[in-house]
């Protein structure tokens, strides 16, 4: 969704950053692209990005956790059982929330839920401070490798909005007639 918003964006004339992670996707004309592979990265970038945004979408799925210690080598196979430490990464989106007044004037988020979906997704828009949360549906023809989503737009105090299967330009462009409404 995230190459689909910045490319509907970008052909609105928007001046349209693109922060995107490993993918084999080709960046959408008119974007400017920064590239980033840990959670860490993407939030450096995120921080730089949003200095004069008027808006900031996430539609990102970053790691939650990382290894608490990295190897300097290839881990050799033994018959021994290894146990992995992890530590939460930082959650973006909630140390935006904390900027308060330097923060983007729209922030959208994107969920990705499998149990209680509304209730979570609700929980995350009211947590993080969003402004409009995109709450992706699971299925064979939605999300990764796909071209085509259904969602539901959950909007503080508002009732959801469900958008049924489409290309994911089509609900990327529903989704920033509604962030144009509120800017």
């Amino acid at each position: 969704m995230g190459y689909a918003l910045a490319e509907a964006a970008a052909r609105l004339g928007t001046e349209t950053t693109l922060i995107s992670g490993p993918t084999s996707l080709p960046p959408p004309a008119g974007v400017k692209l920064v590239r980033f592979e840990t959670t860490e990265q993407l939030h450096r970038a995120v921080k730089s990005a949003v200095r004069d945004a008027d808006c900031l979408i996430m539609a990102a799925a970053p790691a939650d956790y990382r290894p608490v210690k990295l190897a300097s080598a290839k881990i050799k196979k033994s018959a021994a059982a290894m146990q992995l430490s992890l530590e939460p990464t930082i959650d973006i989106l909630k140390d935006l929330a904390a900027q308060g007044a330097k923060r983007p004037l729209v922030v959208v988020g994107f969920a990705l839920e499998t149990d209680r979906p509304i209730e979570n997704a609700r929980k995350k828009l009211k947590e993080k401070k969003l402004d409009l949360i995109v709450l992706n549906t699971v299925g064979a023809d939605t999300g990764f490798d796909s071209d085509t989503n259904e969602v539901t737009i959950l909007r503080p105090k508002r009732k959801p909005l469900t958008l049924p299967l489409a290309k994911k330009s089509a609900i990327a462009e529903r989704v920033l007639d509604l962030i144009a409404s509120m800017l």
